[in-house]
């Protein structure tokens, strides 16, 4: 249950958050800085690549290098494919997991390590392995950690992890920050940008950091509620099941992101599936015990020490969808045909010159209200075809959306977090 007499005391939130939480996220963009000096310093940026590989892996433990794995494969696109390499053991701790390389990769191939620890054996036999079968490994991870080590041994080009100088002597804040996503993810934009798969330049991954920090004045804890999007959004999925619903390619590792950094922060389940299949997936939940309009006074409900029954709720994460197809309108009709609440989030229009920035609400009949960000029309409305992830598109980048989709959601978990059972008792 969460306390929402928190949420608008930054002193009251500051005592709660033990593990430095809302400073990770909010240190987001500094870190996209340092870790793209990181990758210079490594010589990311000299690379001269004889051209594309062929298939990128990713491997790496925890939900950081979950989400860069996600995020790697929606940007390299029809690029290049993109497999993330699962790990196995017998528990959830640094020595036991391990790592297999499958039987096709080779010479052509290109095999990504990103981690926060450093101290995996298993990482360590990857790289070995992947040096003998002559694929080229490049590692994030942080400096002079036993990977590192093992990765320069065997050739292999390695960005030390960026990190907050609090972090040095405090590994569990360094774990649970959600800054953590961009250290690891940083030095991998530089790199494939070398090698042709997604165009981020250093004055790209600047803007990134500069959206990053705008959102992060927009989503601090000094800000109200009435004002701030994470607050709202964090409010708003109070006592219910959320049902992310995610539309275009970026948008849907956000919302698989969302659902995670929502149970491992917040104790709070949720599913994340992307439009159209949404519609289908889900209509059960919105129909069932979870539905919005679900009687309350049911008689033969079980009210011995009963729980508030958990009522769904729609999260919508759009990435401004290309084509003109869009089904958010299909999205909204489900949703209010089962009495069911939606919150709707899209990248800031940076073009408009408002500086409002995405939004959430209620109703999702209103046209011009919550559902559409501003400057961008009508809700139900499409908007104009845009180019692939990277390019440049009226003065913003789908990069930049892509970071503020992930900031605010990452900065909703986290006051999810704070002001709930989990943190306050």
């Amino acid at each position: 249950m969460l306390d929402e007499t928190l949420l608008d005391d930054p002193d009251a939130l500051a005592r709660v958050d033990r593990r430095g939480l809302l400073r990770g996220a909010a240190e987001a963009g500094a870190r996209v800085r340092t870790a793209a000096r990181h990758a210079a310093e490594a010589g990311v940026t000299e690379l001269n690549p004889e051209g594309r590989p062929r298939s990128i892996m990713v491997a790496g433990p925890g939900t950081a290098s979950a989400g860069v794995a996600d995020l790697v494969a929606a940007l390299a696109g029809a690029s290049a494919p993109v497999a993330r390499l699962h790990s196995t053991g017998v528990a959830a701790a640094a020595g036991a997991y391990r790592w297999a390389l499958p039987g096709w990769a080779g010479s052509v191939d290109l095999l990504l390590i990103t981690t926060t620890d450093g101290s995996e054996p298993g990482l360590a036999l990857l790289a070995e392995q992947a040096y003998r079968r002559g694929v080229t490994v490049a590692a994030v991870a942080p400096e002079r950690s036993p990977l590192a080590e093992a990765v320069t041994s065997t050739h292999g080009l390695v960005v030390p992890m960026a990190v907050a100088p609090h972090e040095l002597t405090d590994e569990e804040a360094q774990e649970a920050s959600p800054a953590a996503l961009w250290a690891l993810l940083t030095p991998l934009l530089a790199l494939f940008d070398r090698v042709g798969l997604v165009s981020a330049p250093a004055d790209a991954l600047q803007r990134i950091a500069d959206r990053l920090d705008r959102t992060a004045e927009r989503c601090g804890p000094a800000v109200a509620t009435y004002g701030n999007p994470a607050k709202t959004l964090a409010a708003e999925l109070a006592d219910t099941l959320p049902l992310v619903w995610t539309e275009g390619a970026l948008a849907a590792p956000v919302g698989r992101r969302f659902a995670t950094v929502l149970a491992e922060l917040a104790g709070r389940p949720a599913f994340a599936a992307e439009l159209p299949e949404a519609l289908a997936a889900h209509r059960v939940l919105l129909a069932g015990d979870f539905a919005g309009g679900a009687d309350p006074d049911d008689f033969f409900r079980d009210r011995v020490d009963e729980a508030q029954a958990l009522h769904a709720r729609v999260v919508l994460l759009r990435d401004r969808p290309a084509g003109g197809l869009t089904a958010a309108p299909a999205a909204r009709e489900l949703a209010l045909s089962h009495d069911t609440t939606i919150s709707e989030l899209e990248p800031e229009d940076t073009t408009a010159g408002n500086g409002n920035g995405s939004s959430t609400g209620d109703d999702p009949t209103a046209p011009g209200t919550g559902p559409a960000a501003p400057g961008n029309g009508p809700a139900g409305e499409s908007p104009a075809p845009g180019p692939g992830p990277g390019t440049v598109r009226d003065g913003a980048t789908d990069l930049e959306g892509l970071a503020e989709l992930l900031a605010i959601t990452d900065f909703a978990a986290v006051y999810l977090a704070l002001t709930s059972r989990l943190h306050t008792t």
